[in-house]
Formats: structure tokens, sequence, C-alpha cells
């Protein structure tokens, strides 16, 4: 590492103004910040150093990601094989490279195109490179079905940088959370890509991985069948079991499937500091609180923690409901924020059977709440501390 800051220092001048390559200094400030610590410290007014900045906040978020990607991966290519029913003769490394070579192609484009953005827009303005779409960069291709087309996929992202995040400021100022505006906008625009029982298993071979379905193959998600009134199958055809619940291993968006993979990644979250335990915790609260109120509106086979492991209920409640920007800052509004969200969930699924999950809409409508939420917070706590005021004069 040392020959590489070596390096960095002397081509710098070649960046900084009056430098034959100036045009180009917020991409160099950018891969410089992404490799170390930046130099620049405050000089002067009362300032408290941590050790924690954005780029380790976004890289521990990555890490704990890492889980649910790799069982992604490995899903994908068992969904297929099951498909195929090649299940019992392709062992789980080929599985694994058939994923991994399905998915790869999705995070290329997310990044590419995320970050050719924000690089034109920071060097249009003359700012540095910020490094939050680090994250929204993986969440992408994670929260969208494995059929998601690379065009769809790449103008989704343009719009969500661009839309959701680079109108209002950049990094740290949206409102709502870029990741899920992008699969909104697949949603609205392109339904029949992120709906359906075409879109959740890879159905063809890519570079001699893998096999071809038979020519039609068609399965949904298990909300799907809950919502349609069937048993829970998976791409086999067979009944899904709770370990198939548990560890993903079952049709549906390819990060969100498996609950061990989530609930290691939240434990990363809640360890290091990054993510608020109460936000989480409450957004299973909200759940639980709904599914009894709906109950008889419910299928009755169907116990009350199905509905937490099924869709992307718990992946949305540690790695969306958790974003430190778009969420509730208060520490009584991370309670309501949260409940809000698990409620909200529930409720859509309830009272909307054509739209099985609720998730997404649920954290979307909860991101434009955050802020009133914690200004009703503040505004309690400064009227409660008037009022003991008061009493003692």
């Amino acid at each position: 590492m040392k020959f590489l800051r070596n390096y960095l220092n002397k081509i710098k001048p070649s960046f900084e103004e009056g430098g034959k390559l100036h045009a180009f200094r917020s991409v160099f400030d950018g891969f410089e910040t992404f490799l170390f610590v930046p130099n620049d410290t405050a000089k002067s007014g009362v300032n408290i150093h941590d050790a924690i900045d954005s780029k380790r906040i976004m890289s521990l978020v990555v890490i704990a990601l890492i889980p649910s990607l790799l069982v992604g991966m490995y899903n994908i290519g068992l969904q297929n094989a099951l498909a195929a029913g090649t299940a019992a003769t392709t062992c789980w490394f080929d599985m694994f490279i058939y994923g991994l070579l399905v998915m790869l192609p999705k995070i290329v484009v997310s990044y590419v195109v995320g970050l050719g953005i924000e690089f034109v827009v920071a060097q249009w303005k003359n700012e540095e490179i910020h490094e939050g779409f680090l994250v929204s960069g993986m969440l992408i291709p994670m929260i969208v079905p494995v059929g998601c087309p690379l065009w769809i996929l790449a103008i989704a992202t343009a719009f969500a940088v661009i839309f959701a995040k680079e109108v209002f400021g950049g990094t740290g100022m949206n409102i709502v959370n870029v990741a899920l505006v992008a699969r909104a906008f697949i949603f609205f625009a392109y339904p029949s890509v992120i709906s359906g029982d075409s879109v959740w298993v890879a159905t063809e071979q890519v570079l001699g991985f893998g096999a071809n379905a038979v020519d039609g193959y068609t399965c949904a998600t298990a909300l799907q069948y809950v919502a349609n009134g069937g048993e829970i199958v998976g791409a086999s055809g067979a009944a899904l079991s709770v370990s198939d619940m548990l560890f993903g291993f079952m049709p549906g968006s390819i990060g969100e499937t498996s609950v061990v993979a989530i609930a290691i990644g939240a434990l990363i979250l809640l360890y290091t500091g990054v993510a608020s335990w109460k936000t989480m915790l409450s957004v299973f609260v909200g759940g639980i609180v709904m599914i009894f109120v709906f109950a008889d509106k419910l299928p009755a086979d169907m116990p009350f923690w199905q509905h937490l492991l099924l869709g992307g209920f718990c992946f949305g409640a540690v790695f969306m409901a958790t974003d430190p920007v778009t969420s509730a800052r208060t520490e009584v509004g991370k309670y309501i924020y949260g409940f809000g969200i698990g409620a909200m969930t529930i409720l859509i699924r309830v009272l909307n059977p054509g739209y099985p999950e609720g998730m997404m809409l649920a954290i979307l409508l909860m991101n434009v709440t955050a802020p009133f939420i914690d200004y009703c917070v503040v505004q309690s706590n400064i009227n409660a501390r008037a009022k003991r005021l008061t009493k003692k004069n």
C-alpha cells in the first residue's frame, strides 16, 4: 500500500488546479478517498473526531450484505437446477458459479451506471465524489428478480440516482431510499418484469453452467401463492419446508430470501453500531401487531411468523428501514418509524391482493413521513420541558 500511496502522491499535482488533468480532479479524489483516509482535517472550531466516517459506514453495510449476496447466488443456481430437474446431479459449487455468472452483470451494470452519473455530476459541480452509492449499487441488483433485463436495470438505476438523489443535493440529502426508488421505477414502469410468475427463476444456461428449463416454465413467489390461496411450493413443484424459508432456498428477489443470511448481516450492523436496533425491532413489532389485527383476513393455515419470513420483510427491516439518511433520527421517532413500516407492510398485503409484498411501498411512504415524525418528537420534548420550567417558576 505504501507503493500505491507514493504513486498517488506523485501524480496528484496533475489533477490539482492548473494541472493538465484538472478536468478529472473529482474522479481522482474519489479513488484516493476510497483507497485511503483523507489527509484533510478540521483546522478551527470545536470538532470531535471519530474513527467511523461515511466511507467506513458504507463499507460495513456492504460487508453485512455479503452473506445475503452469496446465498442469493447459490439460490439462483439451485432454483435453476430444480426447474430443469437436474438438482440431484448438479453439485453446489456449479450452482454457485451459475448464480455468480447471472448476478455479476447486474452488479456491474448497477455500479457503472450509478457511479458514472455521480462522477459526471461531481465534476460538473466541482465537488468531491461521495461514497453513498457504494451501498445503493449493491442493493439495487439484490432486490430485483433474477429475470430483470440489464437494460431495464440500467434505466432504473439512472432514474433513481438522478431523481431520488442528485436533484436533492447528493449523498445525505435524499429523502427516500435510492435503491427502493429504482425498484419502484421498475414496478410501475415495467410491472411484468418484477411481478408475475415468470421472472423469479433463471431458466437458461450461462457459459456452459446451469441447465435449460422446459419451455414456458413459470414459478411464483411464496407470497404470490398465498395471495392466490394456493399451497406454497418451490421451483420443483414440491411444498416449501420451514428450513427452505429460513435459509432462502425458494424463488424471490435475489438477496431477500435467506433469513439466516439477513440475520448475520443484522448482527454485523448492530455490533458495529451502524444500524439502530430500535428501528429493526419496531418493524417486526408493527408487523406482528397488524397480523393479529387482521387475523380473520389472513390465511388461517399460515402461522404469523411465516408472514415475516416470506418476501422482503426481513431484508427491508434490516437494510432498508435502518438507512440513516432516510429514517427517523430521534430515538423515540425510530420506534414510531419502524412500527409504521411493519404495520403498513401487512396492511398493504391484506388490502391489496394484487401486490402481495408491501415492504417497498411501506418504507418509501415512511421515508417521506420520517421528518414529520422527528419534528413532532422534538416539539413534544420542547413543550414538556417548557411545562416543567413553568411549574418550577
